[in-house]
């Protein structure tokens, strides 16, 4: 059994994808906003590259049924009910509704990946409910692929930091684990800043970014360990939750 990281999504072949379970990563703030919204009640997000995806997809639904939600450069794209910041994205907004969403980074990442065995959007605030859906995989005898969404198709820091907290844990459970250098890599990122978030994010650029641009609020939700238990699935174009109105 082996778990490989990969710090971006071009870098994916059919190899790391075909028959592996792949955990897709966007710490800031994708990963993190879709477990918020299915954790506050939206019945499913659908991930497209581009705003204008957005707008003409959302005229195939009763617009009360669908939240427009869609993101460039960290701010809202004008017109859409929602930008990227998982703190709009409340139980009030969402409860019972589909959110049809667009980012910088995350979802170009979960697009490119199409083609696992089983696709799951992780982050730091349902680190645990995933970690428990991998660790199954690996009993199973199925290989995991870690994809880091990175920012502007680059290495970020956030992101390799968790896919590391991810690789050190399952490697506590099952010693006898393979893992290509990014896993070996971003594990010893993780080891640098173990549980302080609020360095890892202030470290790396993007998190830097976002506090300067006004999202400091999303930065300290972002670094809400399990705050979110859920387990995001990308299955037939649509992110569910793994849960009692969806079984796997």
């Amino acid at each position: 059994m082996r778990i490989d990281v990969l710090f971006g999504a071009a870098e994916a072949t059919s190899a790391d994808l075909t028959g592996r379970v792949v955990v897709v990563i966007d710490v800031l703030r994708a990963s993190t906003t879709i477990a918020v919204a299915l954790a506050n009640g939206a019945r499913a997000v659908i991930p497209f590259d581009s705003a204008d995806e957005v707008v003409l997809r959302s005229k195939s639904f009763e617009r009360s049924e669908v939240r427009l939600a869609a993101e460039r450069k960290m701010l809202a794209v004008p017109g859409v009910d929602l930008g990227n910041s998982p703190v709009e994205f409340t139980r009030e907004v969402l409860d019972g509704k589909t959110v049809l969403f667009a980012t910088t980074n995350g979802t170009g990442a979960l697009l490119a990946v199409q083609g696992a065995r089983e696709v799951v959007v992780g982050a730091y605030v349902n680190f645990s409910a995933v970690s428990a859906l991998l660790r199954a995989a690996l009993r199973g005898g199925t290989d995991i692929t870690i994809v880091c969404a990175g920012r502007d198709r680059q290495f970020s820091l956030e992101d390799a930091a968790c896919a590391g907290r991810y690789v050190r844990f399952m490697a506590k459970h099952y010693p006898a684990l393979a893992y290509n250098d990014a896993a070996r890599t971003a594990a010893v990122l993780e080891r640098r800043y173990a549980d302080d978030l609020p360095r890892l994010f202030l470290d790396a650029e993007h998190g830097r970014a976002l506090r300067d641009a006004g999202f400091g609020a999303d930065l300290d939700l972002c670094a809400s360990l399990d705050a979110f238990p859920v387990v995001p699935i990308y299955q037939d174009r649509q992110i569910t939750k793994v849960g009692p109105d969806r079984e796997r």
